[in-house]
């Protein structure tokens, strides 16, 4: 057993009930909150983190602790409540820890209220020893396979004979809500497939949900379920049952061919008759009555508010506290030696943990000459992407089945991650666009620096775990191509109109669109520099002209958001048009003509608002200057947003409606896309300001 229990089980069940209480009296004085899993699941943790759990509460970070995910995220005071009673210390975002607590006794007594590190469900980056966010069901189990991927990458990578650095486990409390979630089973899927025999899923198999009785709606066998997809399933019938708790997690140790799923038989509210059913079951606090019944039944004074015994302290501190530090302290002697022997992995190992990049990272990123015809934003992207990995060697990814058509594969010398080959650097992900984008924040949590790809319409699939990157600010590299209308004949289904609104209303996100072969190459000069900060990258299916640098701005614009691609030949300009992507082709050849005929025009290429928003004032009104009302914006997307940039009294050329089924040109003139419908646009936005 990895950490043999005492003599007796008292100190283990006052730790427990401690867990227990302060769950209840936090939720109590929050009026707000989930009490019964905390309450149902507390001996399930404790014998997790103080038997088994290898992780320092004095160094919640170090690379090779165990992750502990709590998938069911609105019971986060179970969570909270572990991490205050082991003392777990907080770091800061320069990853040097603090020395104070990650969660105080004053933050689970100000639960759920403003500033307390014990928010409503666990946040990344908010609180030390919360390895993901949580609260979307499914996220968490889903997100635990990238983990568990990255934990056997990083052992083929760094470990060598007599230095195992990597090794670490990742167990998952997941509950019924996680379960019905078809994101669980995509990732179930794929950690099956995968053979990932250092995942452990806890499902807390309570049988209740907000609605009522799971009979309501979920009767399927998720055992039975489980082996189908390649898992190890074990059950414990008594979530109480510390003894069966502990032989649950030693045969999870032993299993080396496979996941494991423990199913964990309890009942919401569990050691407190009369609560089960009731408040606890549908994500309430208990009421006055109840929460004294419950301390009545776990032996605990019922008017005592926040106890926390002196020796439950002492316990942690004994058990996962003193076995965390131990290993901890053995692992970095081990680095020591390893540096010593290995220099160069052992760089790459800093450089990673500090999501940091080697020295010239980017020498290799193509240019690429003026061209007529052309080449599409996704091929130049993945000719940068394979250039980048050349020299980034944690840089791994994969798309939903879509290879060469996103053109994210890599080279052979890469190789694919399989069973048999934890050293590969190219994921396939099958057709599971959400299981895939949460495996890729897993991947990015455990400090590899990950891409995901798929077509530009399939990011709804793909949207929560993409928020979540952006609320946790983990630089997870999103790549969607076939980014307009044209991609022609897959008609509307396949046609994205109002992604590109939806992606660039997402707080934290950065979305980059590209308008040629030289601005996707330095997209990724952009993004790889970015520590904490997503970036959806959106490129064309179709070839757009590679622009004549020489006649036009240099590519290097991209960085600042958006840049003068062109202005008149002599003069201010009287009219700004602006595109993106494409459609910036189109501005270029309407801005010839429209030059030609002796109209003054600028012409802005804005691949990246967010990036542009991040510009000093005074650059924003140099690229757009206030005096010059006259604006016309290009994109094959929903106009919704583009009135920020042209103004109450410019014009968008957009979509208003889905597209259709069609070749690209019979699309770009039904809908307007074409130089002579952007040039009589133009015309009429100088006419109408030259009358105010």
């Amino acid at each position: 057993m990895s950490g043999a229990p005492p003599a007796g089980r008292e100190l283990d069940q006052l730790a427990i009930n401690t867990i227990r209480t302060l769950s209840i009296d936090a939720i109590q004085r929050a009026s707000s909150g989930h009490p019964g899993t905390p309450m149902a699941m507390a001996p399930v943790v404790h014998e997790l983190w103080q038997r088994f759990l290898r992780f320092d509460p004095d160094d919640p970070i170090w690379p090779n602790r165990d992750r502990f995910v709590l998938s069911a995220g609105h019971a986060s005071m179970l969570l909270y409540s572990v991490l205050h009673l082991a003392r777990v210390k907080a770091v800061d975002p320069d990853y040097e820890t603090l020395g104070e607590l990650s969660v105080k006794l004053e933050d689970i007594e100000h639960f759920r209220q403003l500033d307390s590190k014990a928010a409503g469900h666990p946040e990344y980056r908010w609180t030390s020893g919360v390895e993901t966010t949580t609260g979307p069901l499914g996220q968490g189990v889903s997100t635990s396979v990238g983990m568990a991927i990255a934990s056997k990458w990083l052992a083929a990578r760094f470990n060598r004979p007599g230095f195992e650095l990597f090794d670490f486990d990742v167990y998952v409390l997941a509950g019924d809500g996680d379960m019905m979630e078809g994101v669980s089973y995509e990732a179930a899927s794929i950690a099956g497939h995968l053979r990932l025999d250092n995942l452990c899923w806890i499902y807390d198999n309570n049988r209740i949900t907000i609605d009522g009785d799971t009979a309501l709606t979920f009767t399927e066998d998720v055992a039975a379920g489980f082996m189908a997809h390649g898992w190890n399933v074990t059950r414990v019938g008594d979530a109480n049952d510390l003894d069966m708790l502990d032989r649950a997690f030693e045969t999870f140790k032993h299993c080396d061919d496979r996941p494991t799923l423990i199913v964990v038989d309890s009942h919401i509210g569990y050691g407190a008759p009369g609560v089960q059913d009731t408040a606890a079951a549908h994500g309430e606090p208990l009421g006055e009555e109840q929460v004294r019944e419950a301390k009545r039944s776990y032996g605990w004074p019922e008017d005592a508010l926040f106890q926390i015994p002196d020796e439950v302290v002492e316990h942690f501190a004994a058990g996962v506290g003193a076995r965390g530090r131990s290993a901890h302290e053995r692992w970095e002697e081990l680095h020591r030696r390893y540096a010593r022997e290995h220099p160069e992995l052992a760089d790459e190992i800093e450089l990673m943990q500090r999501r940091d990049l080697p020295e010239d990272w980017d020498r290799d990123i193509p240019a690429f000459p003026a061209d007529d015809k052309g080449m599409a934003t996704r091929v130049a992207s993945g000719k940068a992407l394979n250039a980048v990995a050349a020299n980034v060697p944690w840089l791994v990814g994969g798309s939903a089945d879509l290879t060469g058509s996103t053109s994210t594969g890599l080279s052979e010398e890469a190789g694919t991650f399989t069973a048999s080959n934890r050293a590969g650097r190219y994921l396939h992900y099958g057709v599971r666009e959400h299981g895939m984008s949460s495996v890729t924040n897993g991947l990015s949590l455990s400090k590899l620096r990950p891409f995901a790809a798929t077509y530009l319409i399939f990011s709804d699939y793909a949207r929560e775990p993409i928020r979540l990157s952006a609320l946790m600010e983990i630089p997870a590299i999103w790549i969607f191509t076939h980014d307009s209308i044209g991609l022609g004949q897959d008609g509307p289904t396949h046609q994205p109109v109002e992604q590109l609104a939806s992606l660039r209303a997402m707080p934290g996100l950065v979305t980059i669109r590209p308008c040629d072969a030289n601005e996707a190459a330095v997209a990724w000069h952009v993004l790889m520099r970015l520590e904490h900060s997503p970036v959806a990258l959106v490129l064309t299916r179709q070839p757009v002209p590679t622009l004549d640098r020489d006649r036009y701005a240099p590519a290097a614009g991209l960085e600042r958001g958006a840049y003068v691609l062109a202005d008149p030949d002599d003069g201010d300009p009287e009219l700004i048009l602006i595109g993106t992507g494409s459609e910036v082709q189109l501005c270029v050849a309407a801005y010839e003509r429209l030059t030609a005929d002796g109209e003054k025009v600028r012409v802005v290429s804005m691949p990246s608002w967010e990036l542009f928003d991040q510009q000093p004032a005074a650059y924003r009104d140099e690229v757009l200057p206030p005096s010059v009302t006259a604006r016309v914006a290009v994109e094959q997307a929903s106009t919704l947003g583009w009135e920020r940039f042209v103004g109450p009294r410019g014009a968008t050329i957009g979509m208003h409606t889905f597209g259709a089924s069609a070749p690209l040109k019979d699309l770009q003139g039904r809908f307007g896309f074409t130089p002579e419908a952007i040039v009589a646009t133009c015309r009429e936005q100088l006419q109408a300001h030259a009358t105010r």
